[in-house]
């Protein structure tokens, strides 16, 4: 059987409903696929095991038909119906989608009314008027494209998303774990740091026999190259061109290698201007006397940092952005956690694009040990089967969660609805609608690429909105696919710490949205922050950590967070300042 990984498999996937988008299919059969996509890609284990195990069916969203589809996938490397779809467009097509405002019909039309095949051909059509002539359009569209081509071009292409890698170091740690031969197995770089994106894996380990360590790891899905190795490290590239580092240490400097790949570079350089000033010196190998040469090896990090009289230091926000001077003068801040997370205030069901039932959803919470969740799907705005709620069907799933709540007495069931949030800035339920909610989440998801000024002030309308407790994913960004919005941040935020409107943090691994940099600057305005799921299904709802990490990069503290209070709490403090 080929190797695969969930990754690739979820990829290909992807690849198929944006090809289905392209030839105009419903939406039921395009997010069918992008559904099934997600919920593989972050499966605990590797997809070929449920393939051996004749289980391919039993994963939520897979049917007979994806289930074979998939199992010639993992046999042969290749799946008939994807490559079928493929021969129906050039290549450089798909990409046309990577430019916010080019959606599927944007790209079928470039494609078969101006030829245009690749990003290059888009931009030379919005320069030399063509693309301006098709009927709906226009210059001021065309050059808007251009803008956003500039923009897409500008992403770092030779750094991954941290949600594309995630799933796959971990099934990695799983597979190296449970032996007597490797001990202290960690992650360490940007990876252990929590980086939005990486550019490489830092595996690191002690053992008694490196050589068997290497060699298991050579066994793993989804090697293809080895690129170095040595007594101490292993250095491959997987199938999709990411390399993994793998180095293995005695046990008595474990603490010592750990901290200094875990970076980063900024935090290590100010580290080391620190010792330097008493004497010492740093390196992988531990801490060593100037005066007497004598080095001192470290088996865990914190003893590491207690040997400079520093506090251990939390790798989230080893970054060199101040957090050394607050070790230094006992100011570092007492990070969030996920076991502070009382509950998720943004999350979706079969109501609209969701996989779960309301049922399925709230049992998962209360597994969680969440005191309460928010149940917000789509207004009517999201269109497409299954769409949004009307405001007749709003009203038949009240009754619902009436229903679920008196099943589940233990939590908090919360009936709200994510709220479109339209050019205009006005919003896609009524006020009387949203005055009947108990929570209300407003976002952005059509027209990306207005102008800053326009976009700015959509969103500070819908932050003033009264019944809007907390706008969703404010800066619409999805790594390594859509850069944010053209947007004026710090006016949103001072709009948000003006009207008390919370931000929120989407944990959504491809969104993680608001960027660290962005929630640093939010804790700085004592704006509030709920960290969410945006869940789709019962195992996102396990996809808090993301979110969380991300706000313990940002230097928030439990007390930042709505969602680490009391039901009560939260309900309380609806429109205190708005």
């Amino acid at each position: 059987m080929t190797t695969h990984t969930n990754q690739s498999v979820g990829d290909v996937l992807e690849e198929i409903a944006e090809l289905l988008e392209l030839k105009g299919e419903g939406g039921f059969r395009v997010r069918a696929y992008e559904n099934a996509a997600r919920t593989i890609r972050h499966l605990s284990t590797d997809i070929s095991e449920a393939s051996d195990a004749g289980q391919l069916r039993d994963i939520p969203g897979v049917g007979e038909a994806l289930a074979l589809k998939i199992d010639e996938y993992l046999r042969t490397g290749e799946m008939t119906y994807l490559e079928k779809l493929r021969s129906e467009f050039p290549a450089g097509v798909r990409a046309l989608m990577v430019v916010p405002g080019v959606g599927p019909k944007m790209a079928a039309r470039a494609y078969h009314e101006l030829q245009v095949e690749s990003l290059d051909g888009l931009e030379e059509a919005a320069r030399d008027g063509r693309l301006a002539a098709l009927p709906r359009l226009g210059q001021k569209t065309a050059d808007n494209l251009l803008h956003a081509i500039e923009r897409a071009r500008r992403q770092d292409s030779q750094r991954t998303p941290i949600g594309d890698v995630l799933p796959y170091v971990n099934m990695i740690l799983t597979r190296l774990q449970g032996n007597d031969f490797i001990r202290n197995l960690t992650v360490a770089g940007s990876l252990r740091r929590f980086a939005e994106t990486v550019k490489d894996v830092d595996i690191i380990a002690t053992s008694p026999e490196p050589e068997r360590a290497f060699e298991l790891f050579l066994t793993l899905p989804g090697i293809r190259e080895i690129v170095a190795r040595g007594p101490t490290k292993l250095s491959v590239l997987n199938e999709r061109g990411l390399q993994l580092d793998f180095r293995i240490v005695p046990d008595d400097a474990y603490g010592s290698l750990l901290q200094h790949f875990t970076g980063s570079k900024g935090h290590n350089v100010q580290l080391r201007e620190y010792a330097l000033k008493r004497g010492l010196s740093l390196s992988e190998y531990g801490i060593t006397s100037i005066e007497t040469r004598e080095r001192q090896a470290f088996a865990d990090e914190t003893a590491f940092y207690a040997a400079l009289d520093l506090p251990w230091i939390a790798p989230e926000i080893r970054e060199g952005t101040g957090e050394l001077d607050a070790a230094i003068h006992g100011r570092l801040p007492a990070l969030v956690s996920v076991d502070d997370i009382r509950g998720d205030l943004h999350a979706h069901t079969d109501w609209s694009d969701g996989q779960g039932t309301i049922d399925e959803m709230v049992s998962a919470a209360v597994a969680r040990g969440y005191e309460y969740i928010a149940i917000t799907d789509h207004s009517p705005s999201r269109g497409g089967n299954p769409g949004g709620l009307t405001i007749e069907r709003l009203a038949s799933q009240r009754e619902a969660l009436a229903k679920a709540q008196k099943k589940y007495p233990g939590i908090r069931i919360l009936h709200g609805t994510e709220v479109d949030i339209k050019n205009d800035g006005s919003l896609d339920f009524p006020d009387d609608v949203l005055a009947s909610l108990d929570w209300v989440v407003a976002s952005i998801h059509s027209t990306f690429s207005m102008g800053i000024d326009q976009m700015t002030a959509r969103m500070i309308a819908a932050v003033r909105n009264p019944h809007v407790d907390v706008i969703g994913h404010p800066t619409g960004r999805i790594l390594g696919r859509r850069p944010p919005y053209e947007l004026d941040v710090e006016a949103v935020f001072e709009a948000a710490a003006a009207t008390g409107t919370i931000l929120e943090i989407n944990s959504f691994p491809q969104r993680l949205d608001l960027k660290d940099v962005y929630v640093r600057r939010v804790v700085e305005l004592g704006i509030r922050i709920a960290v969410d799921t945006d869940a789709h299904s019962v195992a996102e709802l396990g996809q808090m950590e993301f979110g969380v990490k991300i706000a313990r990069r940002g230097w928030a503290e439990p007390r930042n967070i709505v969602n680490t209070g009391s039901i009560d709490e939260i309900l309380g403090s609806r429109g205190a300042l708005g």
